[in-house]
């Protein structure tokens, strides 16, 4: 079976930086300013509103339904 990752903990870092905790314990800040184009990720532009994520089915999600792959987020960098 392969690994999948998932987001255990999040908690903002800075600017549009996530410090991001997966389910095997690594730990790294993801700056996600490389998302936020596209109409479902303008409103992430806004920091007040950024600010706002939380962990919806291991991985980091808005109110609006943006949110980014797991994996993604785990090979980021």
């Amino acid at each position: 079976m392969r690994f999948l990752p998932l987001v255990a903990h999040a908690e903002y870092y800075s600017g549009y930086k996530i410090l991001l905790q997966f389910n095997d314990g690594k730990e790294k800040v993801v700056d996600f300013r490389q998302w936020l184009n596209g109409p479902v990720f303008q409103p992430l532009k806004n920091k007040t509103y950024f600010k706002r994520f939380f962990i919806d089915g291991g991985t980091i999600a808005w109110p609006n339904g943006a949110d980014i792959a797991p994996e993604t987020l785990y090979h980021s960098g």
